[in-house]
């Protein structure tokens, strides 16, 4: 599968790039950014994949959350992908910014028009890694999934049904129905968020099932924090830490 460089960038001792190629599954150009640590010049590193929220592109996390300096620290190769096919021509994929283009949710679609290119779910744990395997000096067996938003849903999603394939997690979604191997939470959650002041967001749901279900969660929030990516700088580096405690072990 071919790969295009669109950019790369000389960033905390690393590089940080952007490539596009032709998906299979989403029929259509996709766009990922993958940050290569110092590390990875001399052997293969920990993957660990970031998921984005609504409206995003691969662009948001690498240009605004400042999290290189910390991935560059513990060595970690991180890839963001783009949030959901584009230009695909279907009709209403841009007529909403919760619902189509720049909507993905990491899911895969099944009624039509959408099933034939809106399988997100299938390229973030199929096609990507492969991709990514293939193409960088990256260690297949030390995987791990984070996000933020839709994306840390999309993520939690991923980890529940593929048990075993990523070593940590970090997302909010209900986790009543898992039975696989331990997994190890990280949220952290604005307090002034206005997706949880208007009830979108009910982590208090996520903890209960967590709870009943003896998996281990660390649910902080956040005083004054809101659901922007300045929230996302504050704290990514304690994320890219608690991801490199498993992947580094």
């Amino acid at each position: 599968m071919a790969l295009k460089q669109i950019s790369s960038n000389r960033c905390f001792g690393g590089l940080q790039k952007v490539f596009e190629h032709s998906s299979v599954e989403l029929k259509c150009k996709m766009k990922f950014a993958v940050y290569l640590p110092p590390q990875a010049e001399s052997g293969k590193c920990p993957a660990l994949y970031w998921l984005s929220g609504l409206t995003c592109t691969e662009q948001n996390f690498i240009s605004k959350s400042g999290y290189q300096q910390a991935a560059s620290e513990h060595g970690l190769v991180v890839i963001a992908p783009d949030t959901s096919p584009r230009g695909c021509n279907i009709k209403g994929e841009d007529d909403s910014w919760d619902f189509g283009t720049g909507a993905g949710f990491y899911v895969n679609a099944t009624e039509d028009p959408w099933k034939a290119n809106y399988r997100m779910y299938s390229y973030v744990t199929e096609e990507l890694p492969q991709l990514i395997n293939a193409n960088f000096p990256v260690d297949p067996q030390r995987m791990s999934i984070f996000g933020h938003s839709m994306g840390g849903h999309g993520a939690l999603i991923c980890a529940l049904k593929n048990p075993g394939k990523y070593r940590a997690y970090d997302a909010t979604c209900l986790v009543k129905a898992y039975s696989g191997s331990q997994i190890d939470i990280l949220i952290d959650q604005g307090k002034d968020d206005e997706f949880l002041s208007n009830g979108q967001l009910l982590p208090d749901n996520f903890i209960a099932a967590c709870t009943e279900k003896k998996i281990p969660v660390v649910f902080r929030l956040q005083e004054g924090y809101d659901h922007s990516y300045y929230f996302i700088a504050t704290f990514i580096a304690d994320h890219i830490r608690h991801h490199a405690k498993y992947l580094n072990a």
